[in-house]
């Protein structure tokens, strides 16, 4: 917010000096005369009474501080930007949603061969502090210029970033254009030989000298993508951090319940599930804390303590504490939610709206579905359903912990009957999202075709409000439903 006021102001100062230069030019040139003899005056006396008092020239900022941007009697150079090329016209490219890495979303391992191939005007990749960035894009934003890019095109540029501007918040401006990690190739090792006294001749001859021992040949690390986890604390939090090593989406994909002191974190990566698993070692708050870094594929999770006190480890691990299974494999987790609302949508379908539990954070992916699960008539019955978004609960005011529901109501069914009897303020148990629907198959589509009937409306609903706002390739949607 702030930058886009600096940005405002920057534009509002640029129509001015305009406006200036058009009410003639003799003024401006007395104006600058005037100026400059006057600034000229003023750094003569400044310049004597440095000189008075001994003080060198240039003192400050000193000659090693990083508040200069290039080494004395060499400025910076800077290049006028083309029109539309302003940082917050990058800022704007880089939330439209364009594809900047030539990736598809997709995060690598580098290698330093495969960097090097990338070093052209339109293929520009480099690295810094062991991340490669895809600064194509970024040519005609970069306010040094394309050639002071192109000097790092295609090999690691982390020394000369330091020299010219090493307090730039890179990895904020380049996220969107994030390539991968470097990864560096295991060398080719001699492997250790015992050295044995050898006769210089035998019966007079000179053997030959020995042979040298081939190189062994050390195998190459297989690439794994299994999810890492790492974890901090300060005097009043503690804060679990997952990296997915792989792009996740904004919304996040993750699971969080915490259950007195139980902590559970599943991790939802297409196919696969994630799972961290702890009782924790001492008492936390209720209420959980989130933050997901999609471009990166991080996952924040804090909690706060109790007491203030530091922790030797986590908790102790429970089970299926730090696995990585497919997703089908892991069984169904529940919680028990409140329902805090209904309305009628028609005269058989209702809009539920539940509330999840205050230790719990959950986000249902489009696509997927949860289950429901009541006991009825002594047996527990599930059923699959598939949320829809709270924009159709109008005028009221919604949380993210809400989850919203919309089912028909079959007088002659089991389950419908006893959801719609539920009374404001009474629990259900929904489980963690399931399903294997991802968006990966809709990155490219242009003409997007949609079927249902009946009840199928529901898992439509909220891949066509997608699919209108999100999906920048899609232009053109077609809903087919048929109904009696």
């Amino acid at each position: 917010m702030i930058r886009e006021e600096e940005e405002d102001d920057d534009e509002e100062e640029e129509e001015e000096d305009y406006e200036d230069e058009k009410r003639g030019t003799l003024s401006f040139v007395l104006s600058f005369i005037s100026n400059t003899m006057s600034g000229f005056l003023r750094s003569l006396v400044c310049f004597r009474r440095a000189e008075m008092l001994n003080v060198p020239p240039q003192s400050f900022p000193s000659m090693s501080s990083q508040q200069r941007v290039a080494p004395s009697g060499q400025p910076r150079n800077k290049v006028a930007l083309k029109p539309g090329h302003s940082l917050m016209d990058w800022i704007r490219l880089t939330k439209s949603g364009r594809d900047l890495t030539g990736l598809k979303g997709r995060l690598i391992e580098v290698t330093e061969e495969e960097l090097k191939k990338h070093n052209t005007r339109n293929d520009c990749w480099t690295c810094i502090r062991g991340m490669v960035y895809n600064v194509s894009a970024y040519m005609d934003f970069h306010p040094g210029g394309e050639e002071e890019l192109m000097r790092a095109a295609g090999m690691d540029g982390t020394d000369l970033f330091d020299q010219v501007h090493r307090w730039v918040n890179y990895e904020s401006m380049l996220k969107e254009c994030l390539v991968g990690k470097m990864v560096v190739k295991a060398s080719m090792v001699l492997k250790a030989q015992p050295t044995k006294k050898e006769h210089t001749h035998v019966n007079g001859i000179t053997p030959p000298p020995p042979l040298l021992p081939e190189p062994a040949k050390v195998p190459l690390p297989a690439k794994d993508h299994r999810p890492r986890y790492d974890w901090f604390q300060t005097d009043e939090t503690v804060t679990i951090v997952v990296y997915t090593k792989r792009k996740i989406p904004n919304s996040g994909c993750s699971v969080v319940d915490l259950q007195g002191n139980i902590l559970r974190i599943e991790i939802l990566l297409g196919s696969w599930s994630y799972l961290l698993h702890w009782s924790l070692s001492h008492e936390v708050e209720e209420i959980v804390a989130t933050k997901t870094v999609s471009s990166v594929g991080k996952i924040q999770v804090c909690l706060r303590k109790v007491v203030h006190a530091k922790w030797t480890q986590v908790g102790q691990p429970l089970e299926s504490h730090d696995s990585f299974i497919r997703s089908k494999d892991r069984g169904l987790f529940y919680r028990d939610c409140v329902l805090v609302s209904k309305k009628e949508v028609t005269h058989d379908t209702q809009l539920f709206c539940f509330r999840l539990p205050p230790g719990t954070h959950m986000h249902v992916p489009v696509g997927r579905h949860v289950y429901l699960k009541a006991s009825i008539q002594g047996s527990d019955v599930v059923k699959p359903y598939t949320p829809v978004d709270e924009v159709l609960m109008p005028q009221k005011k919604t949380v993210s912990s809400d989850i919203y529901l919309m089912v028909k109501v079959y007088p002659d069914g089991l389950f419908t009957p006893h959801l719609d009897s539920l009374d404001i303020g009474a629990s259900l148990s929904i489980s963690s999202p399931d399903g294997p629907s991802t968006l990966r198959s809709l990155r490219d589509v242009t003409h997007l075709y949609l079927l249902a009937a009946g009840t199928g409306f529901t898992p439509m609903a909220r891949l066509l409000r997608l699919a209108l706002q999100d999906l920048s390739s899609v232009s053109t949607v077609t809903f087919l439903l048929l109904t009696r």
